[in-house]
Protein backbone atom coordinates (compact mmCIF):
# COMPACT_ATOMS: atom_id res chain seq x y z
CA UNK A 1 0.00 0.00 0.00
CA UNK A 2 1.53 3.30 -1.13
CA UNK A 3 1.81 6.46 0.87
CA UNK A 4 -0.63 9.10 -0.30
CA UNK A 5 1.15 12.08 -1.80
CA UNK A 6 0.89 15.35 0.08
CA UNK A 7 -0.79 18.08 -1.96
CA UNK A 8 0.75 21.53 -1.76
CA UNK A 9 -0.94 24.87 -2.26
CA UNK A 10 0.12 28.50 -2.00
CA UNK A 11 -2.66 31.04 -1.40
CA UNK A 12 -2.43 34.81 -1.27
CA UNK A 13 -4.99 36.18 1.16
CA UNK A 14 -5.71 39.83 1.93
CA UNK A 15 -7.06 41.15 5.21
CA UNK A 16 -9.19 44.20 4.45
CA UNK A 17 -11.00 46.83 6.49
CA UNK A 18 -10.81 50.34 7.84
CA UNK A 19 -7.95 51.57 9.96
CA UNK A 20 -7.97 50.25 13.56
CA UNK A 21 -10.54 47.46 13.08
CA UNK A 22 -7.98 44.89 14.27
CA UNK A 23 -6.59 43.41 11.04
CA UNK A 24 -3.01 43.26 12.30
CA UNK A 25 -4.17 41.99 15.71
CA UNK A 26 -6.10 39.15 14.06
CA UNK A 27 -3.02 38.16 12.05
CA UNK A 28 -0.72 38.40 15.09
CA UNK A 29 -3.08 36.24 17.11
CA UNK A 30 -3.29 33.69 14.27
CA UNK A 31 0.47 33.55 13.64
CA UNK A 32 2.01 34.19 17.07
CA UNK A 33 -0.88 33.77 19.55
CA UNK A 34 -0.11 37.28 20.78
CA UNK A 35 -2.00 40.54 21.24
CA UNK A 36 -0.53 44.02 21.66
CA UNK A 37 -2.57 46.72 23.38
CA UNK A 38 -0.78 49.64 21.68
CA UNK A 39 -2.06 50.55 18.22
CA UNK A 40 0.42 51.17 15.44
CA UNK A 41 -1.11 51.67 11.99
CA UNK A 42 0.15 49.48 9.15
CA UNK A 43 2.05 51.45 6.54
CA UNK A 44 1.20 50.27 3.02
CA UNK A 45 1.13 46.50 3.49
CA UNK A 46 2.63 43.93 5.80
CA UNK A 47 3.23 40.45 4.36
CA UNK A 48 3.27 37.41 6.63
CA UNK A 49 3.63 33.72 5.81
CA UNK A 50 2.05 30.80 7.61
CA UNK A 51 2.12 27.13 6.67
CA UNK A 52 -0.91 25.09 7.70
CA UNK A 53 -1.63 21.40 7.23
CA UNK A 54 -5.14 20.35 6.24
CA UNK A 55 -5.49 16.77 7.50
CA UNK A 56 -8.83 16.16 5.79
CA UNK A 57 -7.24 16.25 2.32
CA UNK A 58 -3.58 15.58 3.22
CA UNK A 59 -2.49 19.02 2.03
CA UNK A 60 0.05 21.62 3.02
CA UNK A 61 -1.10 25.19 2.42
CA UNK A 62 1.30 28.09 2.47
CA UNK A 63 -0.70 31.19 3.27
CA UNK A 64 0.74 34.52 2.20
CA UNK A 65 -1.22 37.01 4.29
CA UNK A 66 -1.33 40.59 3.08
CA UNK A 67 -2.29 42.98 5.87
CA UNK A 68 -3.35 46.06 3.90
CA UNK A 69 -3.33 49.52 5.43
CA UNK A 70 -6.83 50.90 5.93
CA UNK A 71 -5.99 54.58 5.68
CA UNK A 72 -7.38 56.56 2.74
CA UNK A 73 -3.92 57.72 1.65
CA UNK A 74 -3.10 54.18 0.47
CA UNK A 75 -6.12 53.90 -1.88
CA UNK A 76 -4.07 54.78 -4.97
CA UNK A 77 -1.56 51.93 -4.59
CA UNK A 78 -3.88 49.34 -3.02
CA UNK A 79 -4.98 47.83 -6.36
CA UNK A 80 -1.55 46.29 -7.01
CA UNK A 81 -1.71 44.43 -3.70
CA UNK A 82 -4.61 42.33 -4.99
CA UNK A 83 -2.72 40.65 -7.83
CA UNK A 84 -2.89 36.86 -7.40
CA UNK A 85 -5.20 37.07 -4.39
CA UNK A 86 -7.68 34.18 -3.94
CA UNK A 87 -9.39 35.16 -0.69
CA UNK A 88 -9.97 37.86 1.88
CA UNK A 89 -11.10 38.48 5.39
CA UNK A 90 -13.36 41.56 5.33
CA UNK A 91 -13.00 42.96 8.84
CA UNK A 92 -15.10 45.55 10.66
CA UNK A 93 -15.13 46.73 14.27
CA UNK A 94 -18.43 45.85 16.03
CA UNK A 95 -18.11 49.08 18.06
CA UNK A 96 -17.87 51.42 15.03
CA UNK A 97 -20.77 51.34 12.58
CA UNK A 98 -18.89 53.29 9.89
CA UNK A 99 -16.38 50.43 9.59
CA UNK A 100 -19.32 48.08 8.97
CA UNK A 101 -20.81 50.35 6.28
CA UNK A 102 -17.47 50.59 4.51
CA UNK A 103 -17.29 46.80 4.01
CA UNK A 104 -19.78 46.85 1.15
CA UNK A 105 -19.18 50.40 -0.10
CA UNK A 106 -15.39 50.25 -0.15
CA UNK A 107 -13.58 47.01 0.69
CA UNK A 108 -15.76 44.49 -1.12
CA UNK A 109 -15.94 46.83 -4.12
CA UNK A 110 -12.11 46.90 -4.29
CA UNK A 111 -11.87 43.13 -3.84
CA UNK A 112 -14.36 42.42 -6.63
CA UNK A 113 -12.77 45.00 -8.90
CA UNK A 114 -9.23 43.59 -8.67
CA UNK A 115 -9.64 39.88 -7.82
CA UNK A 116 -10.77 37.06 -10.13
CA UNK A 117 -14.38 35.97 -9.91
CA UNK A 118 -13.52 32.80 -7.96
CA UNK A 119 -12.04 34.84 -5.12
CA UNK A 120 -13.84 34.18 -1.85
CA UNK A 121 -14.24 36.20 1.34
CA UNK A 122 -15.37 35.79 4.92
CA UNK A 123 -17.01 38.67 6.79
CA UNK A 124 -15.47 39.25 10.24
CA UNK A 125 -16.98 41.33 13.04
CA UNK A 126 -13.95 41.93 15.28
CA UNK A 127 -13.75 43.21 18.88
CA UNK A 128 -16.72 41.08 19.96
CA UNK A 129 -15.33 41.21 23.50
CA UNK A 130 -16.43 44.88 23.70
CA UNK A 131 -20.11 43.94 24.10
CA UNK A 132 -20.91 47.07 26.17
CA UNK A 133 -19.78 49.29 23.28
CA UNK A 134 -21.40 47.32 20.46
CA UNK A 135 -22.78 49.42 17.57
CA UNK A 136 -23.36 46.57 15.07
CA UNK A 137 -25.54 43.63 16.08
CA UNK A 138 -24.64 40.07 15.20
CA UNK A 139 -27.89 39.93 13.17
CA UNK A 140 -26.76 42.93 11.09
CA UNK A 141 -23.48 41.14 10.41
CA UNK A 142 -25.30 37.97 9.36
CA UNK A 143 -27.63 39.97 7.08
CA UNK A 144 -24.70 41.74 5.41
CA UNK A 145 -22.83 38.45 4.96
CA UNK A 146 -25.89 37.00 3.20
CA UNK A 147 -26.46 40.04 1.01
CA UNK A 148 -22.82 40.26 -0.15
CA UNK A 149 -22.64 36.47 -0.56
CA UNK A 150 -19.74 36.04 1.86
CA UNK A 151 -18.76 32.40 2.24
CA UNK A 152 -19.14 32.80 6.00
CA UNK A 153 -19.67 35.28 8.85
CA UNK A 154 -17.83 35.10 12.16
CA UNK A 155 -17.50 37.41 15.12
CA UNK A 156 -14.01 37.40 16.60
CA UNK A 157 -11.97 38.92 19.38
CA UNK A 158 -8.31 39.20 18.52
CA UNK A 159 -7.69 40.32 22.11
CA UNK A 160 -9.22 37.19 23.67
CA UNK A 161 -8.33 34.89 20.74
CA UNK A 162 -12.00 34.05 20.13
CA UNK A 163 -12.74 32.41 16.75
CA UNK A 164 -9.50 33.73 15.20
CA UNK A 165 -8.21 30.34 14.03
CA UNK A 166 -11.73 29.40 12.95
CA UNK A 167 -12.02 32.50 10.75
CA UNK A 168 -8.82 31.69 8.84
CA UNK A 169 -9.70 27.98 8.69
CA UNK A 170 -13.12 28.68 7.16
CA UNK A 171 -11.55 30.94 4.54
CA UNK A 172 -8.86 28.40 3.63
CA UNK A 173 -11.43 25.58 3.39
CA UNK A 174 -13.58 27.65 1.03
CA UNK A 175 -10.55 28.51 -1.12
CA UNK A 176 -9.70 24.80 -1.31
CA UNK A 177 -13.29 24.00 -2.35
CA UNK A 178 -12.99 26.67 -5.06
CA UNK A 179 -9.88 24.79 -6.26
CA UNK A 180 -11.85 21.55 -6.60
CA UNK A 181 -10.94 19.94 -3.28
CA UNK A 182 -13.65 18.11 -1.35
CA UNK A 183 -13.36 19.29 2.20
Amino acid sequence: MGIEEIKEFVFKITVLGNSAVGKTSLINQYIEQSFKEDYKPTLGANIIRKDVFIDEINAKCRLILWDLAGQEKYNVIRSMYFQGCVGALLVYDVTRHNTFSDIQDRWLKDFKKYVKKEGTYVLIGNKADLEDHRAVSKEEGEQLANSIEASDFIETSAKLNQNVDLAFKKLVHQILRNHGEEI
